[in-house]
């Protein structure tokens, strides 16, 4: 009988190891800063070194409902993001310096299209696909909390 339960238990942790729960993505790396539009609260993870800048949101296989990723560029300049290794669909805001939102594209994983600011921006917020036009955010609207450059 202990042989019996011995084997049980055994089993079951072997199963337990291999579920998918245990296999979750870790933990990010990178700051969580808190920002807002309007009503709309947004757990952002800051992308501020070049390093951080390059390798973004690449990898992941999902980004929560109202998270996503803030590039912070240190001082206003043209960019342009791309989807290389990028597994989730999204959506990029482009950000002056003020906070205030110049233009939005939407951008499709695995893909190396260029998509650039219409302007000089200091910021990008990158979030899943169509959560911008989902909550009728558009180029004007003003971004609360991004935290300022060095």
């Amino acid at each position: 009988m202990k042989r019996i339960s011995f084997i049980v238990t055994l089993l079951f942790s072997l199963a337990v190891s291999f579920s998918p729960a245990v296999a979750a993505e870790p933990v990010s790396e990178f700051p969580v800063v808190n920002l807002k539009i309007g009503k709309h609260v947004i757990k952002a993870e800051l992308a501020k070194t070049e390093d951080q800048r390059t390798k973004g949101l690449m990898f992941r296989k999902r980004l929560d409902k109202n998270g996503g990723m803030l590039f912070d560029f240190g001082a206003p300049a043209k960019v342009c993001m791309w989807m290389k290794n990028t597994y989730i669909p999204l959506s990029v805001a482009f950000i002056d310096q003020d906070g205030v939102i110049v233009n939005i594209e939407d951008m499709e994983p695995l893909t190396t299209t260029s998509h650039c600011s219409s302007g000089w921006v200091g910021y990008a917020l990158e979030m899943n696909q169509g959560w911008f036009a989902t909550r009728k955010i558009e180029p004007g609207s003003k971004i609360e909390g991004i935290p300022k450059s060095d």
